[in-house]
């Protein structure tokens, strides 16, 4: 496009156009999407690159006129749990290469997602004079110190994910505490800079809990306990769910429990469902609980509005953006205390951190905030104002872009550019700077096309 760099975001199996709720389907693809689209209000072309799992899917989504969803043909098109999915990603490298050969187009920076993306990063920067900035989401150092059963794929996957951050020109963390664990668990090397995942604040926003209970058909008088998110055992929902048996609104008999998330018959998280279905039963939890099933994001911020407390429960969340989304409505959280939520939730002010897998812990927590409105109504407003202040994507956006555009004047002025200090810019002159330097990285430095 005339006027407008090039960027390549990939996102090999978190389809940034999917609906957001099915299996696969989670943080990572609103993460891609809302980086891409705000991306792209900034002044920059982004595509982003997927792989495709359905035969019947277009094969580009133009999400508006400068940020596109390109699904490539990696495998089979159909759907491969992460753990299968290493094989082809040699196809998604060949398919990537084949398309910028035939649109004629150079990405002088791609953005990966995940360990899977960042090989495939890893073998672009082979081939190419590109600059690669990599985003974790999950950590297998971390994810499987947590699982009974470690993977085949396991060594391989630790191997990347410490390659990525020793070869990537930056590793952007999305809390002080994810970089931490990098440094910790993967490796000293490499460079990170923390900046936050976020919310669409114009969206997730605070509404009146009455009008949303009675569009939702909850009865105003219940204490409504909410989960959002996947079924998986990591993420915590049999804590909860036990929690919920020993409150005190359970007791007092007006206690609601709401599981959303959305599931597949075919696919592994159905297990967990009807896993957490069975405790459900077991705890005497039938009547009081509401599976939701999958909850698009119109009619996600009246269940947030229409709670008393949301609960995330997760073994750990490397940032959590239900926290933000929940907090963005003005309901507080009770989460465990764990990676990012310990960075998004500002205990008793935003709401409550306590223990991963402690189910009094996460009892005494719903219950401190069911029990007293007006400290309740306290961390309601704090929450929201938390999260339009430090947790919008265009500020995220705004803060990518600025890297991006550093990391392309690097590329072209050398190793001493990257001590200056990052200046503080509006939105409009980001996206200038970046269209300057990067058109300069284009004529001053020669950027090689793959062969396909």
């Amino acid at each position: 496009m005339p006027g407008r760099q090039a960027i390549a975001l990939i996102s090999d199996h978190a389809d940034p156009a999917a609906e957001v709720g099915k299996e696969e389907a989670g943080g990572q693809n609103v993460y891609v999407r809302q980086v891409g689209e705000s991306l792209a209000k900034l002044g920059w072309q982004v595509d982003m690159f997927t792989r495709k799992t359905n035969p019947n899917d277009p094969g580009i989504v133009q999400h508006s006129p400068f940020c596109r969803t390109i699904r490539l043909v990696a495998g089979p098109e159909g759907f491969i749990p992460r753990d299968r999915l290493f094989e082809y990603m040699p196809q998604f490298v060949e398919a990537f290469q084949k398309f910028q050969s035939k649109e004629g187009t150079n990405y002088p920076l791609v953005h990966t997602n995940y360990w899977l993306s960042a090989w495939i990063g890893l073998q672009l920067q082979k081939s190419s004079n590109i600059q690669v900035v990599h985003t974790y989401h999950s950590l297998g150092a971390v994810k499987y110190q947590s699982v009974r059963t470690i993977p085949a794929i396991a060594s391989t996957r630790l191997a990347v994910e410490r390659q990525i951050l020793e070869k990537a020109h930056c590793v952007v963390a999305t809390s002080p505490q994810e970089r931490d664990y990098l440094r910790q668990l993967v490796c000293q090397q490499g460079r990170i800079e923390v900046i936050p995942c976020g919310t669409d604040i114009d969206n997730f926003r605070v509404l009146p809990k009455n009008e949303a209970r009675a569009k939702l058909g909850f009865k105003p008088d219940e204490q409504i306990v909410l989960y959002v998110g996947r079924f998986d055992p990591r993420k915590g929902i049999e804590t909860m769910v036990r929690a919920c048996a020993e409150t005190q609104a359970r007791k007092k008999g007006n206690l609601r429990l709401v599981i959303a998330g959305g599931s597949d018959p075919e696919r592994a998280d159905e297990r967990e469902r009807e896993r957490i279905e069975e405790i459900v039963q077991e705890m005497g939890l039938a009547e009081q609980t509401l599976f939701t099933g999958s909850v698009g994001h119109d009619l996600l911020p009246l269940y947030y509005t229409a709670a008393d407390v949301c609960v995330i429960p997760s073994h750990y969340e490397p940032f959590g953006l239900v926290a933000i989304e929940a907090m963005a409505c003005g309901t507080p959280v009770v989460a465990s205390n764990v990676g990012g939520l310990k960075f998004t939730v500002v205990p008793e002010e935003t709401g409550l951190l306590v223990p991963p897998q402690d189910t009094a812990a996460f009892a005494q927590g719903i219950d401190r905030i069911l029990a007293d409105e007006l400290w309740a109504q306290k961390l309601r407003i704090q929450a929201s104002v938390r999260v339009r202040q430090n947790f919008s994507w265009t500020g995220v956006a705004i803060q990518l872009s600025e890297l991006y555009r550093r990391l392309l004047a690097e590329s072209i002025m050398g190793e001493h550019f990257s001590h200056l200090p990052l200046s503080r810019t509006s939105e409009r002159s980001v996206a200038q700077v970046g269209q300057k330097v990067t058109a300069k990285s284009v004529t001053k430095k020669a950027i090689s096309t793959p062969v396909a």
